[in-house]
């Protein structure tokens, strides 16, 4: 059986927030693909207070920003693009291109293409997101792609510094100090001075997220990342401390972030409640965790871990976090989520930072049907065929019959065409 011990906001209230995003930011994408860079530098100026006489940064100028970056900084962002390349570089390693003579005569196969040109976002804001460049330019360079811009925003007017360095040294081609949904367009529609991009990625926040939503089509995405959500996944060998900790971590992102916690122990549920009132009056960003978890906070009880499963596999969440007696358990079993955190050793801040694996991963439910970033994401599986003379007269006869079946003539005669020209031939 399932209790709520508490409730977010339901989803009628999160839908009425969707449509008003989506307003602003048709309006925007229509005033960028009508009057270009104008519109771009007007959003700049009025939303970053950011107006450069480019919005590109020069190779000198990002020779400049590298150079007043602390070394520990420097080695530190290396340090996590590494782990990152490496996991990467075993991914790509396992796509392989594939050919098969599946009749005799009749060569099948696929090729696996880097996408040309990609744009990534870098997030700012609040938080300057520094692992963004690694998990998106990286990750796309190591797929293969041959032109990688990115887009970050100012800080209250300032450059910020670490995360030009962290995109620079993963590899973009083109680096733009430009943020929010102007950044989005630029790269996606293109200007007078940016060239168009095939394809978008990277987290951001509403807005961002539902301009890559209906930018999608016209080039391609990564996924519909909206708010990071957190779940804990605890029995009675957890504690209250690290839920907590865990769960307002991944709360301060922004006042929407979903955090909830399943767990098979009443007593946990009501320890954590007691631990995250205690938390929130310390946490230096208490006062966006503290709306995250009022509005988007649920505590969830089960009888079972097999219950426990049905209920997060139900919720569909970007991070599950599993502090139980037997994580594997839930690796073994469990179908819809971003990304598993097995067991009380590690946490959503390291794969949001430095570990190894991609953080922009599936929300909004959409971990149903897809997996994160990662560099198939940047890569075009497309297929081929060739067929030998003698083949072609052999399924020439099927296709036509096929073809005929429903309807289709023209699609019969070019089947009957080639029976008739290599039918004959010895």
């Amino acid at each position: 059986m399932v209790k709520v011990i508490k409730a977010g906001k339901t989803k009628e209230e999160v839908s009425k927030n969707d449509f008003e995003v989506a307003k602003i930011v048709a309006d925007a994408l229509k005033e960028v693909e009508t009057r270009g860079d104008e519109a771009v530098r007007e959003f700049s100026e009025r939303f970053d207070k950011w107006s450069p006489e480019s919005f590109r940064l020069s190779e000198e100028q990002i020779k400049e920003i590298v150079a007043k970056v602390p070394e520990e900084v420097i080695e530190d962002i290396k340090f996590a693009q590494n782990n990152i390349r490496i996991f990467a570089e075993a991914q790509l390693a396992s796509l392989h291109d594939v050919e098969v003579e599946n009749i005799p005569g009749v060569i099948l196969g696929h090729k696996n293409i880097p996408v040309n040109s990609v744009g990534c976002y870098i997030p700012g804001g609040r938080y300057p997101m520094v692992a963004s460049a690694h998990m998106s330019v990286l990750t796309a360079k190591i797929a293969g792609v041959k032109r990688v811009i990115a887009c970050t925003p100012p800080i209250k007017g300032e450059v910020p510094n670490a995360t030009i360095a962290a995109m620079h040294l993963a590899g973009a081609d083109e680096i733009y100090l430009l943020g929010g949904i102007q950044a989005m367009a630029a790269m996606a529609i293109g200007t007078e001075t940016i060239l168009p991009v095939d394809m978008i990625v990277g987290p951001g926040n509403a807005f961002v997220a539902e301009a890559k939503r209906q930018l999608y089509g016209r080039v391609g995405i990564d996924l519909f990342a909206g708010p990071t959500e957190t779940l804990v996944i605890a029995d009675e060998t957890a504690d209250g401390e690290m839920i907590a900790t865990d769960l307002l971590g991944q709360g301060e992102h922004g006042p929407t972030s979903p955090c909830a916690l399943i767990t098979t122990s009443e007593k946990i549920a009501y320890e954590t409640l007691k631990e995250i009132d205690r938390q929130l009056e310390i946490l230096p960003t208490a006062d966006v965790a503290s709306v995250s978890w009022r509005d988007y906070g649920q505590i969830i009880l089960v009888d079972s871990i097999e219950e426990a499963v049905n209920e997060a596999d139900k919720l569909a969440f970007e991070h599950v976090e599993v502090l139980t007696e037997n994580p594997d358990y839930f690796l073994e079993n469990m179908t819809n989520y971003g990304c598993l955190f097995l067991g009380p050793e590690t946490n959503v801040a390291y794969g949001d930072k430095v570990i190894g694996t991609n953080h922009t991963l599936p929300t909004k439910g959409a971990a149903r049907y897809t997996g994160g970033l990662w560099v198939g994401k940047f890569i075009k599986t497309v297929t081929y065929q060739k067929v030998s003379p003698e083949a072609t007269a052999y399924i020439g006869e099927y296709a036509a019959r096929l073809c005929m079946l429903e309807n289709f003539a023209g699609h019969a005669e070019q089947a009957l065409l080639r029976v008739r020209r290599y039918g004959n031939k010895k």
